[in-house]
């Protein structure tokens, strides 16, 4: 390992321990929300729909919910039309320690007839179409001054050879596919409006941020309905609580809430766009496979997820910082997911977290599971 890969190697480890002791200390969940583009970076742009206005208007909108909550603290990467480069976006959210990055963008297509929202997390999709997208959300890179020094030969225009993943960076990739799972299943069920899916794909600023994190396409404003509606007040609004609602429930699955939470209202959109386009493949979150059952009355049993992983491990304790007791479980082989303990005591999960973090696995979490299918934790250690 050279001493620039050793130097980024260890500020993603010091920045993963602040991101776990400032939520400790602090008791607030932190989030990042960052207004794609902006200044001189335009976004897309068609019929007279501008991607730099309507994804700042989506993020205040957003944000003014979120602080609602007296137990979340939200950064804005930017609060007017101004021009920020992409490692500054990702040096605010690393600097705050922050717990959840989010990026709000809008699509744009030649194909006026294009429609949806969908939701990006980092990965090394080889996916034609999630390509494009990360060539395009990437090459406002040009646009700063000495990228090319900045970005130490990065390609915007072919991402996926220069990018890749490890297993440090991994072990969240199962926390942003589900914050965008939750996005695109309210856009879908509460708003009505077409999912195009939760897709994996080589976009810099995700790959830059060291903590939970996903890039979310509000619609096409190449279609001219979409467009409107995602242009509107009452659409930017709508979008901004179904996220704010998506937020609420990951806080509440991973970091637990407080009493009397405020949660955003759900609106139902008046209209949405009828046109019909080829889908398109998705990143699907089955339940872990290989679970054991608890052996308790109640079928329950608690286990410390320490990271996730495109590749799969050894289970030996060489291979966990001398962790054993380990299981593994995969969502259809693309993504394995390692877990410490097995027991049907919650107390005792939660020192088997104490443990898992000692070893260096700060960012593991306590997870449920009922019959061999995960569960909610609050809804288990409330009953």
């Amino acid at each position: 390992m050279n001493s620039t890969n050793k130097i980024k190697s260890f500020l993603i480890i010091l920045a993963c321990f602040f991101s776990s002791l400032t939520f400790g200390q602090s008791g607030k969940f932190k989030v990042v929300l960052d207004a794609g583009h902006g200044g001189k970076d335009w976004g897309a742009s068609h019929h007279g729909f501008v991607e730099k206005n309507i994804a700042l208007n989506v993020v205040l909108e957003l944000g003014k919910i979120l602080e609602k909550n007296p137990n979340i603290e939200v950064v804005y990467t930017r609060k007017t039309d101004v021009f920020i480069e992409l490692t500054e976006r990702a040096h605010i959210a690393n600097r705050e320690a922050a717990h959840l990055f989010l990026s709000i963008h809008c699509n744009g297509n030649a194909n006026y007839a294009a429609y949806g929202t969908e939701t990006f997390v980092m990965g090394m999709s080889r996916s034609a179409m999630n390509l494009e997208v990360a060539k395009k959300e990437n090459q406002v890179i040009e646009l700063e001054a000495d990228y090319k020094l900045k970005y130490k030969g990065f390609d915007p225009k072919s991402p996926e050879t220069t990018l890749g993943l490890n297993l440090l960076k991994e072990q969240y990739l199962d926390q942003s596919i589900s914050i965008a799972g939750k996005i695109q299943e309210g856009f879908r069920t509460v708003l009505k409006r077409k999912s195009r899916g939760v897709k994996q794909a080589p976009i810099w600023v995700l790959d830059a941020t060291v903590m939970p994190g996903a890039l979310i396409e509000l619609g096409f404003i190449s279609n001219k309905e979409e467009g409107a509606y995602v242009n509107s007040s009452e659409g930017q609004d709508e979008l901004a609580r179904t996220i704010a609602n998506a937020v609420f429930s990951y806080k509440k699955e991973y970091f637990g809430s407080g009493d009397n939470e405020p949660v955003a209202e759900k609106y139902v959109p008046k209209n949405e766009p009828v046109q019909k386009e080829e889908s398109v493949k998705t990143v699907t979150r089955d339940e872990p496979k290989e679970v054991a059952k608890a052996d308790d009355s109640n079928g329950v049993v608690f286990k410390v997820q320490i990271s996730a992983s495109g590749k799969k491990l050894d289970l030996t304790p060489a291979n966990f910082k001398g962790l054993n007791n380990l299981s593994i479980a995969t969502d259809n082989g693309t993504l394995f997911k390692y877990m410490y303990g097995n027991t049907s005591d919650y107390n005792v999960a939660k020192q088997n977290l104490a443990e898992a973090k000692s070893k260096g696995f700060d960012s593991a979490y306590i997870i449920a599971f009922k019959d061999g299918k995960k569960v909610n934790l609050q809804d288990v250690i409330k009953n």
